[in-house]
């Protein structure tokens, strides 16, 4: 009887600690599971400090950028409340904020002779959470154009490499349903210059059966982001093609879905560094 007992209280022990473990494992898949959810809408957005930037003429730049939580979701914020700048209010900051994060968005500068223990706050409050972003002249935060080319996925930085220039259309004014023209141009260095590695890989593609596959095509692309405002707009086309060791001009046809004053933002990237440029236009009511 003894025995008996003994084996039976062992397989009960088995039993239980099988559960145990089955409920731990099942316990820990349940939080991987929700720690590596996708949300495509709903979640809301925070701005990003990138850090700080001289400038030849002794001012400084503040750098932000941001995180839109969601994977598909554009979220507009508008000038106020729910997105402000200390001091000043309206410095320039965007309203309209593309999925997930954002680098380099934007640059607000302020004299030589700030404060370095001042600070710079951007509040955005959207989906219930208020989140800030702080920005002072911090050592540790310098900014150059070696840091960003390997935040932006450029990897280091070419010798010598500066970013495009870029030029375009001035303001305009249409009436609904009119559509805007607009068109810009930049030039660049020619660097970086293209990585032969890669370009190899890509025309061998099919008869290497793991080749390392290019980044993206060399030199200067442009594209066009809606910066600001109150309502959705189309580019025809958004972007146009590659460009290397020329000058590249983008003519785009742009609708808009509302009345109302708009920024875009022309943006040419050389694959490591890149420069903006703003155009506003100011949508008039049918009929008006």
């Amino acid at each position: 009887m003894r025995i008996g007992n003994s084996h039976k209280k062992a397989q009960k022990f088995l039993y239980l600690l099988c559960l145990f473990v089955a409920f731990s494992l099942l316990r820990v898949g349940t939080i991987a599971v929700r720690a590596q959810i996708k949300y495509a809408r709903g979640q809301n957005v925070a701005p990003a400090f990138e850090g700080w930037e001289q400038n030849p003429d002794g001012s400084y730049n503040f750098v932000f950028g941001y995180l839109n939580r969601n994977y598909e979701e554009e979220v507009d914020i508008p000038i106020g409340p729910n997105n402000n700048i200390e001091p000043g209010g309206d410095r320039g900051q965007p309203t309209h904020f593309y999925p997930r994060r954002q680098r380099f968005v934007f640059r607000l500068t302020v004299p030589k002779d700030w404060d370095k223990q001042q600070r710079i706050v951007w509040t955005l409050t959207s989906r219930g959470r208020t989140e800030q972003a702080k920005a002072w002249l911090q050592p540790e935060w310098e900014l150059n154009d070696e840091v960003i080319s390997e935040n932006n996925g450029g990897g280091v930085l070419a010798a010598g490499n500066e970013p495009p220039s870029i030029t375009g259309s001035p303001a305009q004014t249409i009436t609904l349903p009119d559509t805007a023209t607009l068109t810009v141009t930049a030039k660049d260095d020619g660097l970086p210059k293209p990585n032969p590695r890669r370009t190899t890989a890509a025309v061998n593609r099919d008869s290497n059966p793991d080749p390392e596959p290019p980044r993206r095509d060399p030199g200067v692309q442009i594209k066009w982001i809606l910066y600001r405002g109150p309502g959705e707009v189309q580019f025809d086309p958004p972007a146009s093609p590659y460009a290397y060791g020329q000058p590249i001009t983008l003519t785009s046809k742009v609708r808009f879905s509302a009345p109302g004053t708009y920024v875009l933002r022309a943006i040419a990237n050389d694959g490591q560094l890149s420069s903006t440029y703003n155009v506003t236009v100011t949508v008039n009511p049918v009929g008006r």
